[in-house]
C-alpha cells in the first residue's frame, strides 16, 4: 500500500484543516517520531524545566563558600577583565546571606531559598556546571541547544522529535515565559531548529484570562454556517496545495496544519486545562496565587503540573525576561537585587515539588532548575556581582535522580570548577538518558551531518541517577 503523507491524505480527502473526522489517524501519525523504540527503558516520561534568566548567582543560593568570608574586600581577582565582564573585577566579595545546611544529606543553602530548603532532599546537585561563554545570549542557547549559535534544535524540540506526543488534544513542548518578556535570543531557546517546525515549543502567555487566544470563533461570526464554513476550507485547502508545492522542503506548513488541527482538539481540552480555578483553595495558596509576589510565577508552575498531568510532555517555565532588571542578571547590587527575584520563585517550586510528589507525578517525571550561567564571586561596582561561565548549579529532581546527592565541586571561591566538570552536553545527556533515549543515536541528518543536541561531547552522569 502507498504510504500517505499527512498533507497528502488531507488534500485527498477534502477535508482541509478541518478535516477533524480524521482526528484519529492524524493523531496517530502526530506520535511518529525519530525514534522506533526507546534505547532502554526510560524513568522519565515527562519534563518540567525551571529556567532562572540572567545568571543565578551560586554562592548566593546553593553553593555556599565560606573561603570568601575570610578573603572578603581583598583584591585578589584577575588583573584583566576576563572575556563577557561588563567591568573591571573588584574585590572579592562574601554572599550577603546566611547559609544554612538542610535535611539528612546536609545541603547548605542559602536564606533566599527558605522554602526550597525543605526539599532538598529530593534533589541532586550538579554543583559544577560551567560554559563556553559569559554571554548572555550565547549562554542560554548553549543551555537550551547545546550550540552558542541560533539554528539548533533546544532539548525540549528534540524530545517531542525523538518520543512524539503523549496526547491528542494538548502540545508535546509548551513554554511558559515570564508576563514581563521574553529571555535572552526571544524565541530562539524553545526554537526546533533543522526539525520539523511542529517540534518546536508552543509559547503561551499564561498571565492572561484566556492563555490560548482564538480557541473559539468571534461573537460577530455566529452567523457563519457549516456549508460556508467547508467553501471556506475547501478553497484554503487548494491554497495550501499550491503553496505547498512549490516549497516541498518546508516543514512550515506542515507544521502550521498540524497546529490548526491541534487547535480544534484543544477547543474540548484546553479550557479545562488551563482553568485553574478547578484547584482547591489550599493548592491555589501553596502555589503563592494569593500574594502578588509569587503569583505570576505560581500560576505557572500550577499550570505546567497541569498540563504534565494532561500529557504534555516537556514544559519550560522561565523566570525573568532580557534586559538589566527584573531577571537574575544581578550586576548593581546582590544584596537589594537578588532576594525579589528569589521570593517569586522559592514558594512556587517547593509548592510543585510537594504537589508533583503527593500526585506520585515524580516517579514518571524531572523536574530541572537551571540558568545559563553564574556570577562572580568578585564584587561589581559596591555590591554586585558580573557574569561568570566558570561554574554555577542545576539541580534536578524526580523519576530516576538520586535524591539528596550532589556532583562536582567548585573552587574554594565559587570562580571556575574544581572536579567533577559538567557541560550542557553532561546535562543533556543525562536528561535524554532518563528518558530512554542514548544521545548518541538520537540524531537529525541536515546539511550531511548527523547532528545531535549533544554535539560530539556528553556524557551521562551516572553519579545522580538512581
Amino acid at each position: 500500500m502507498e504510504s500517505l503523507s499527512r498533507r497528502d491524505l488531507l488534500w485527498k480527502s477534502g477535508g482541509g484543516i478541518g478535516g477533524i473526522a480524521l482526528s484519529h489517524l492524524l493523531s496517530n501519525e502526530a506520535k511518529s517520531s525519530g525514534l522506533t523504540s526507546m534505547h532502554h527503558p526510560p524513568k522519565a516520561k515527562r519534563v518540567i524545566q525551571l529556567f532562572m534568566t540572567g545568571g543565578a548567582s551560586p554562592m548566593d543560593t546553593f553553593d555556599y563558600k565560606p573561603a570568601l568570608e575570610k578573603v572578603h574586600g581583598k583584591k585578589l581577582g584577575p588583573k584583566e577583565k576576563p572575556e563577557g565582564f561588563t567591568a573591571m573585577p573588584g574585590a572579592l566579595m562574601k554572599s550577603p546571606f546566611e547559609f544554612k545546611q538542610h535535611g539528612e544529606s546536609g545541603r547548605w543553602v542559602s536564606s533566599v531559598f527558605p522554602h526550597q530548603a525543605k526539599w532538598v532532599d529530593e534533589m541532586a546537585f550538579l554543583m559544577a556546571m560551567t560554559s563556553k561563554t559569559n554571554v548572555h545570549g550565547p549562554g542560554t542557547y548553549m543551555m537550551n541547544s547545546g550550540f552558542l549559535l541560533p539554528g539548533f534544535p533546544c532539548m525540549g524540540a528534540w524530545i517531542s522529535y525523538g518520543l512524539g506526543s503523549l496526547t491528542e488534544n494538548l502540545p508535546t513542548f509548551v513554554v511558559l515565559p515570564d508576563p514581563k518578556g521574553l529571555p535572552y535570543n526571544q524565541r530562539g531557546p524553545f526554537s526546533s531548529g533543522f526539525l520539523p517546525a511542529i517540534h518546536q515549543g508552543t509559547v503561551i502567555n499564561a498571565s492572561t484570562e484566556a492563555p490560548v487566544p482564538d480557541l473559539f470563533a468571534m461573537d460577530r461570526f455566529k452567523y457563519s454556517d457549516r456549508l460556508s464554513e467547508e467553501q471556506g476550507l475547501n478553497l484554503l485547502n487548494q491554497i495550501n496545495k499550491n503553496h505547498a508545492s512549490q516549497r516541498a522542503d518546508d516543514s512550515r506548513l506542515e507544521s502550521r496544519i498540524r497546529s490548526y488541527e491541534l487547535a480544534a482538539k484543544m477547543q474540548l481540552a484546553a479550557p479545562e486545562a488551563f482553568d485553574l480555578s478547578r484547584e482547591s483553595r489550599v493548592t491555589r495558596q501553596g502555589y503563592g496565587l494569593d500574594d502578588k509576589v509569587t503569583k505570576d510565577f505560581g500560576r505557572r508552575c500550577l499550570l505546567a503540573r497541569r498540563l504534565i498531568e494532561r500529557g504534555t510532555r516537556f514544559v519550560q517555565v522561565w523566570s525573568g525576561p532580557q534586559g538589566a532588571v527584573n531577571n537574575w542578571d544581578n550586576h548593581g547590587s546582590i544584596p537589594k537585587e537578588l532576594p525579589p527575584m528569589a521570593a517569586s520563585v522559592d514558594k512556587p517550586i517547593a509548592a510543585l515539588l510537594g504537589d508533583m510528589k503527593a500526585r506520585g507525578l515524580l516517579e514518571d517525571t524531572l523536574l530541572i532548575w537551571t540558568t545559563e550561567f553564574g556570577r562572580t564571586p568578585f564584587a561589581q561596582g559596591g555590591d554586585g556581582r558580573d557574569h561568570n561561565g566558570g561554574t554555577f548549579v542545576t539541580w534536578m529532581a524526580g523519576a530516576g535522580i538520586k535524591p539528596g546527592v550532589s556532583y562536582g565541586q567548585s573552587d574554594e571561591w565559587g570562580y571556575k570548577t574544581l572536579e567533577g566538570k559538567t557541560y550542557c552536553y553532561d546535562f543533556h545527556a543525562t536528561v535524554l538518558h532518563l528518558m530512554g533515549i542514548d544521545h548518541e543515536r538520537l540524531t537529525f541528518r541536515q546539511n550531511g551531518i548527523d547532528r545531535r543536541l549533544t554535539d560530539v561531547h556528553g556524557h551521562v552522569v551516572h553519579e545522580i541517577l538512581a
